[in-house]
């Protein structure tokens, strides 16, 4: 693949996840070492990488993922099965998403490898937009590069922050110290059922694109920042 066939068609896989086979620890590595090219902040690299494959650790990973997901996101509006949209073709990959999200809380233990990603040195509980955007500017390049490397190698990822509502008892499970690093990202890691992956539904550029400044008269997306505050 290319570089444009791997941007592009690097998707969020949750149902097409294959727990039969095993992902070599070594390939893992692979896609650490790539993400550590990722630009960081005073170029100094504060991602951190957890790991996990123990079944005991995973399984404990999961019933937190499966608590806050059945407990408080499946019930909100901002569930994604609740997401309304005018357009039939648009409804339908929304009810399928949906679908795929739910698949992924009731099989995240079975997937043997989970790795989540950390930004070790500070916490940004309360912290300003620029102290905010600046640290995890460090971290959410890395992952993403981390999710390149994999769909390079045929591996299948899936960004989420679900776990986070109880960081707290993951940091726990897992040794993390929750004073000094925070957890960003947690994503399954497995081999896919299937080898094709396409292009997403998508505005078209010109839907997006604010040139010389702020065009209200664009498409606008729902407001989320009742569901930021919850």
């Amino acid at each position: 693949m290319d570089a444009d066939e791997v941007l592009t068609t690097t998707r969020a896989v949750r149902r097409r996840l294959d727990p039969t086979r095993p992902v070599p620890l070594e390939v893992i590595r692979e896609c650490i070492d790539v993400a550590l090219q990722a630009p960081a902040g005073s170029n100094l690299p504060r991602t951190r990488f957890v790991v996990v494959r123990d079944p005991a650790l995973r399984a404990g990973l999961a019933d937190l993922y499966a608590d806050v997901y059945e407990g408080t996101y499946r019930a909100s509006e901002g569930y994604i099965g609740r997401v309304e949209t005018d357009e039939p073709g648009a409804a339908r990959t929304q009810e399928r998403s949906a679908r795929s999200a739910d698949a992924l809380a009731n099989a995240l233990h079975e997937v043997d490898t989970i790795v989540i990603t950390c930004l070790e040195g500070a916490r940004l509980d309360g912290a300003s937009a620029m102290a905010s955007a600046s640290l995890l500017g460090g971290v959410l390049p890395a992952t993403w590069s981390f999710m390149l490397a994999a769909r390079a190698r045929g591996l299948g990822t899936c960004w989420t922050t679900m776990h986070l509502a109880r960081e707290r008892e993951a940091a726990e499970l897992l040794g993390i110290p929750f004073d000094r690093v925070q957890q960003v990202c947690l994503t399954p890691v497995a081999w896919t059922t299937g080898e094709r992956f396409g292009r997403a539904r998508r505005p078209a550029v010109d839907d997006v694109l604010h040139l010389d400044g702020w065009q209200d008269d664009l498409p606008g997306v729902p407001d989320v920042r009742g569901l930021a505050a919850s």
